[in-house]
């Protein structure tokens, strides 16, 4: 008789919880952005707080807040990003040694501490301690969120691997891009009625879901490896890891690497100046439809994330697909750069070729490293997407310069930032042609079709196979 971690029900209620884990961490992690206005706002308005929730364009007013500069502002991005890239290394490899029971509690936890130190740094407004404070929040946030989602697309491969692998990916995006998708839509609201210190820690509430989130996939996991026998395979597998398996990863997993940082250049510190960038070049935009314009990036994403996975568990093509979407990006920020075409086109766009990248580019780590690596793999793998994303964030603070945002900032540091975007995505383009010609000499893996050999299963040792032992091989690349 089938035990219960054999079903499809079981994984799936594993991916529901999974998911969850960082739908509030997405949450706080752009709440800057849409109240990037208050957070480089003056400390005090001598005619009162002037918020941009009318229809009217009001970048000249006066508008109270936190007094950050657009270089501080930035800042705060970037500290995010390099902890990242330190500390995931370190993460990714003590998950592959210690388990995934250990990464979720330990990293949803950091995520619940440095959100609120962030929170709480709202309250020194006008004093030195403010920067500090929130730069100390967004390190330990940063430590938390980035090393939370190896350990999220840990459980998803383990669970998911030859069967419904993109799909899988493709949810936990979504989950997480709802996070990011509500922020859009009612942080600046909550704001203008609450204030930003209860914003921020409301942001840290979620983040507490997360924790909750946690635990609840944790005590899944173990039951259904227990149920499967895997436990103590896994554990084995564990021991053997040692951090010299690093030199042992193949030339296609550091081109996707590189093709994966370069996308994420254009993608994310476009997304953490986009609100303001709408309102100083398009006339007529308040900040509220300037952050749901700037959120049609996310909201694209949350639409379409499952569905894209479904195809690309069907059709295969991974490497293919990495191609077109960085190629199809190129569009995007040359519109921005030297058009005035309503924005909510260049990001609506962004977010369709944003969700093909997700959906192929993350998902084909599970298929060129082992299992009893892939901690480490992601680990790496997001090392290196967020030293990219860091010093992008800082060459995007350089471009628009270091002075007060009380005034627009001029269009054309606005244009040089979009050709830095645009250079990136050119960058990408060539990383993942390379990827694509690397893979073809040596099978063809990432670009297997439905009709051709099951890439999941392809070169699998006993430790890899052993959660999929239970499946027919006729459900591998198919949705349930």
């Amino acid at each position: 008789m089938a035990v219960a971690a054999e079903r499809a029900s079981y994984r799936f209620v594993v991916l529901l919880f999974n998911c969850l884990l960082t739908f509030g961490s997405y949450f706080c992690f752009d709440i800057p952005s849409v109240l990037q206005e208050q957070f480089q706002g003056n400390l005090t308005c001598p005619n009162g707080t002037h918020h941009n929730s009318t229809g009217r364009n009001s970048t000249l007013d006066c508008v109270e807040g936190l007094g950050m500069t657009p270089a501080q502002y930035n800042l705060l991005y970037a500290i995010y990003a390099w902890t990242n890239a330190v500390v995931v290394i370190l993460a990714g490899f003590l998950i592959d040694k210690l388990g995934n029971r250990f990464g979720v509690f330990v990293f949803s936890l950091l995520t619940v501490l440095g959100s609120s130190i962030f929170a709480l740094g709202s309250h020194f407004k006008g004093s030195p301690y403010l920067l500090p404070m929130m730069l100390t929040g967004r390190l330990l946030f940063g430590s938390g969120n980035g090393s939370l989602t190896i350990v999220q697309n840990r459980i998803t491969a383990f669970w998911f691997k030859g069967k419904e692998l993109a799909l899988a990916f493709g949810l936990t995006l979504s989950f997480s891009r709802l996070g990011s998708v509500l922020n859009f839509f009612f942080t600046q609201q909550f704001e203008a009625k609450f204030g930003m210190q209860w914003t921020l820690w409301g942001g840290t509430l979620l983040c507490v879901l997360g924790f909750v989130s946690a635990l609840t996939v944790s005590v899944l996991d173990k039951v259904g490896m227990k149920q499967l026998g895997l436990d103590g395979v896994i554990q084995q597998e564990s021991k053997k890891v040692r951090i010299q398996d690093i030199q042992r990863l193949p030339v296609r997993y550091w081109l996707l690497v590189l093709t994966i940082m370069f996308f994420y250049n254009g993608v994310f510190p476009f997304v953490a100046d986009a609100s303001k960038f709408i309102q100083d070049k398009y006339s007529g935009y308040s900040q509220q439809a300037a952050a749901y314009i700037a959120g049609a990036v996310y909201d694209s994403s949350l639409v379409l994330s499952a569905a894209v996975g479904i195809l690309i568990d069907y059709v295969g093509l991974r490497g293919i697909f990495a191609v077109g979407c960085a190629a199809l990006t190129l569009p995007v920020f040359a519109l921005l750069a030297f058009t005035f075409v309503p924005p909510l086109v260049s990001t609506v766009w962004l977010g369709i070729t944003y969700s093909f990248a997700a959906a192929s580019m993350w998902p084909s780590i599970p298929l060129v490293v082992p299992q009893a690596t892939l901690g480490t793999a992601m680990g790496l793998a997001t090392s290196v997407q967020m030293i990219g994303v860091g010093l992008s964030n800082l060459i995007v603070g350089h471009i628009l310069g270091t002075k007060s945002s009380e005034l627009k900032i001029p269009l054309w540091r606005w244009q040089q930032m979009m050709i830095f975007m645009l250079a990136n995505t050119i960058a990408c383009i060539v990383a993942s042609v390379s990827l694509n010609v690397v893979d073809k000499k040596q099978g063809g893996t990432l670009n297997r079709t439905r009709k051709g050999a099951p890439v999941e299963q392809e070169d699998r040792d006993p430790a890899d196979a052993a959660p999929l032992l239970d499946d027919e091989t006729g459900n591998e690349g198919s949705v349930s």
